[in-house]
């Protein structure tokens, strides 16, 4: 490659903002995802922190808890595409979000190791369908005629990065103010809920068929 390579990769991401003003469905998208990952991603990079802090459990407990979610997300990912395929993208992305919401608040009130493994298991079944789904869905929503794809998924993944960075701060920040992980947790539920209100309101084109 030659030329100005970083400031030719943020031209690219101007270009894609400013035609997003001329795509107000892709932009709602957008935000959606931007707002359910932030629930996401905190969940998922925080979930250990939780249960050693909160619950104080030792790396003998916390580590079947990884291996639960890592296993359970391979056939939450497999429901949730066939869910997908029978009632299309915003159903499946839906669904999933209210059961996020579900998981904030039943981890608001677990106490004990058990509880916190149902927690994993939860997790770990719209881990892996929640990620894939909103990426296909994202495939979906691009304009047909465009070529630039790669500028496209560019800005997808920068949003998806600002959504980690923003999603884990707050729930660090909230810690810090209330003096518990427990109150972070119901500020994820929000998020998720800001997220599936965006949602709601994006049209799938009509002319792609709704499978993942």
């Amino acid at each position: 490659p030659t030329g100005r390579i970083l400031l030719n990769g943020y031209l690219e991401l101007k270009k894609v903002f400013l035609a997003l003003k001329h795509q107000p469905n892709i932009k709602k998208y957008l935000l959606a995802f931007f707002f359910f990952n932030m629930g996401v991603q905190t969940i998922m990079l925080l979930a250990t922190l939780f249960g050693t802090k909160e619950l104080k459990l030792g790396s003998g407990e916390l580590i079947p808890v990884i291996l639960i979610i890592q296993f359970v997300a391979i056939g939450g990912a497999t429901l949730f595409a066939r869910i997908s395929d029978w009632r299309g993208n915003i159903f499946s992305l839906s669904l999933m979000i209210f059961i996020w919401v579900g998981i904030c608040v039943f981890a608001y009130t677990i106490t004990s190791v058990n509880e916190f493994y149902i927690v994993a298991v939860l997790v770990g079944l719209v881990m892996g369908g929640i990620q894939a789904l909103s990426r296909a869905t994202f495939s979906k929503l691009i304009p047909v005629d465009t070529m630039d794809h790669a500028s496209y998924f560019s800005f997808f993944d920068v949003t998806f990065h600002i959504s980690v960075v923003l999603g884990t701060f707050s729930y660090g920040f909230i810690e810090q103010i209330t003096g518990s992980m427990r109150n972070s947790t119901l500020a994820l539920a929000s998020y998720f809920v800001i997220g599936f209100l965006l949602l709601i309101f994006v049209k799938m084109p009509k002319n792609q068929h709704a499978k993942t």
